[in-house]
């Protein structure tokens, strides 16, 4: 349990630590897409028109690079949230129900964070909000309450 002091500090920082987590979020899914679509990083490429995977590298790198910058966030979030679902049910379940199981750990976890990102926006420093197109992010609503001695 932390303090109310604390808990409000540390709430004043979540919309440049969201901004942060989609930055991150954001550079590793890129990655991931330009791995695929133009085989760097120690990865072959996949062919061009290969299903599902040169689509599913072509969706990584252009929502990837969305997310990075924080243009468009909640909708490439939801795209990049559903096919890494899609990737984790029809590429990983069949070897295991786990992902320590079965090599679905990476899918994961994208899947889940770009989810979040669905729900709480891009957080600080997205260029969307430079611009004035995003809503100013806005720390979480909470109640402090007095502790009665």
């Amino acid at each position: 349990m932390t303090s109310p002091r604390l808990s409000d500090r540390l709430t004043t920082h979540q919309p440049l630590v969201m901004g942060l987590f989609r930055m991150v979020l954001g550079l590793l899914f890129t990655t991931e897409g330009a791995a695929t679509v133009f085989g760097v990083l120690g990865r072959k490429a996949s062919p061009a028109g290969d299903w599902p995977f040169w689509y599913a590298g072509v969706i990584e790198l252009t929502c990837g690079s969305l997310v990075l910058l924080g243009v468009a966030t909640r909708s490439a979030a939801f795209i990049s949230s559903g096919i890494m679902a899609f990737a984790y049910f029809t590429e990983h379940q069949e070897d295991g129900l786990f992902p320590l199981q079965n090599g679905g750990l990476a899918p994961a976890l994208f899947c889940w964070g770009f989810l979040l990102l669905v729900f709480s926006g891009p957080g600080a420093l997205s260029v969307a909000g430079l611009l004035g197109r995003e809503n100013p992010p806005r720390p979480a609503a909470h109640r402090t309450t007095e502790v009665s001695r």
